[in-house]
């Protein structure tokens, strides 16, 4: 059976207290709606409608950024949870087969719950997902007979006796798309907030001799952020979970509360990872390499045997390949260096790519930005750059060159070459003696005359 998703993202969030969209509130250094959109990944669907209301635009761009083949609808007015899907089953002209609805702010939905529901198809009309609330609040409780699917009831509607429940629903449902539009033009408003309640629907199908039922999760999947407060809650469990993860995977890691790891950070089996360390998105370490304390890496490829930090900064497009060394207080951005290359302190690579073999002195520096344009500096295989270089790039320093410390080098310096380019040294006999007595002088006159 195909499937299609709806993704709800209509709502302002106003406890964030926030002047953007709540699903584009960030955890592990991505939007939550991604989140919910990669926890819809898992059945694969053959289209995904984003619902999107506040912020529209951003939560429109957000989403395409995702995937941009995803339709993203608006909900102007939000009139509840069964008007926004009702406004979403249009974009799904053509498409037969189920619809799941998941919400932008519930990000923790995982794939094993939605291939449940997926089965629970197979024998009934309606699935909605449910889970055992440690304090039921204010959450819409279900209720059942058996294994049936009665009705669901929201908090502010329900009875004495329906509170006492302590099965609440998650918002997350599966049905028919035809069943489900059908549904939906039957639901009313005549409730306590005057909302198209999409909760509705199981009851509405049970009252047309259609099937509902429950498929059950731990309550930390359906954990809804709704404040800032669950934001930093929904952080801390996304580390723990990832950091679990890798150490079963067979990552070293030696302090792993002081990990910090983005929502799509790979990590191989027997690379270690010292304390301190800070993954944005888009990083891959390879098995056997090593990532030392206090470092941050971003958007960049560490390969086997690689060492880095500690004290270093991998910005979006460092590629490292094999052993390559970068030390404290270097920062590699939009550069490739080749297997063995070594920098180890002090250093900024930008803009270049670095030979197998060579050797970056400290101190030195690829001068990549001219105020307006971005230049390009190569410098070929087991090359010596000396201490303090300054490589004002566009320049190309070939194989087995050198250049000396403190040299700035602007013209390209051929294989096997030395390179160097500083002012000449003069030495003044006692100058330097005469100086500091002549300012010693001067200090205590002026204290004399305070």
């Amino acid at each position: 059976m195909s499937t299609a998703l709806i993704v709800l993202a209509a709502g302002k969030g106003t406890r964030m207290n926030s002047d953007q969209p709540k699903v584009l509130h960030r955890i592990a250094g991505a939007p939550m709606l991604w989140h919910a959109l990669r926890a819809g990944a898992a059945l694969a669907p053959e289209r995904t409608v984003i619902v999107g209301g506040h912020g529209f635009d951003a939560v429109a761009e957000a989403a395409r950024d995702y995937d941009p083949d995803l339709s993203v609808v608006e909900q102007a007015e939000q009139l509840g949870t069964g008007h926004a899907v009702r406004i979403a089953l249009p974009a799904l002209e053509g498409f037969e087969g189920d619809v799941v609805v998941l919400y932008g702010d519930t990000p923790f939905i995982s794939p094993d719950t939605l291939e449940a529901m997926r089965a629970a198809r197979a024998t009934h009309d309606v699935v909605v997902l449910g889970f055992e609330a440690a304090d039921p609040a204010r959450y819409g409780r279900l209720v059942m007979e058996g294994d049936d699917l009665i009705k669901i009831v929201e908090f502010k509607d329900a009875t004495d006796e329906e509170r006492d429940i302590t099965l609440c629903n998650s918002g997350v449902i599966a049905a028919d798309k035809g069943l489900l539009a059908e549904m939906l033009t039957k639901v009313g408003n005549d409730n306590a907030s005057g909302e198209y309640y999409l909760t509705d629907v199981p009851g509405l199908a049970r009252a047309e001799g259609r099937s509902a039922t429950v498929v059950r999760c731990p309550e930390a999947e359906t954990l809804g952020v709704n404040s800032r407060t669950d934001l930093a809650f929904a952080e801390a469990a996304f580390q723990a979970a990832a950091r679990a993860e890798l150490l079963d995977l067979g990552v070293t890691l030696q302090a792993p509360e002081t990990v910090h790891l983005a929502w799509d950070t790979v990590v191989g089996r027997d690379a270690e990872i010292e304390p301190n360390v800070v993954f944005g998105p888009g990083v891959t370490v390879e098995s056997g390499a090593r990532i030392r304390a206090f470092s941050h890496l971003e958007g960049c490829h560490v390969s086997r045997g690689a060492i880095v930090g500690p004290y270093a900064r991998l910005r979006p497009g460092a590629e490292l390949a094999e052993d390559v060394h970068v030390g404290n207080f270097v920062e590699v951005k939009n550069a490739v260096l080749h297997e063995g290359v070594k920098a180890n302190h002090l250093t900024y690579i930008g803009d270049a790519e670095v030979g197998e073999k060579t050797n970056i002195g400290a101190g030195t520096i690829t001068c990549n930005y001219d105020g307006v344009f971005k230049h390009r500096t190569v410098i070929g295989k087991r090359a010596f750059i000396g201490s303090d270089t300054m490589l004002v790039a566009p320049v190309t320093i070939g194989d087995g060159a050198m250049t000396g410390s403190g040299s700035t080098i602007t013209s390209d310096v051929p294989a096997g070459a030395l390179a160097i380019a500083r002012g000449k040294q003069e030495t003044k006999p006692g100058l330097a003696e005469k100086l500091m007595n002549m300012l010693r002088a001067k200090k205590a006159k002026q204290k004399a005359n305070a």
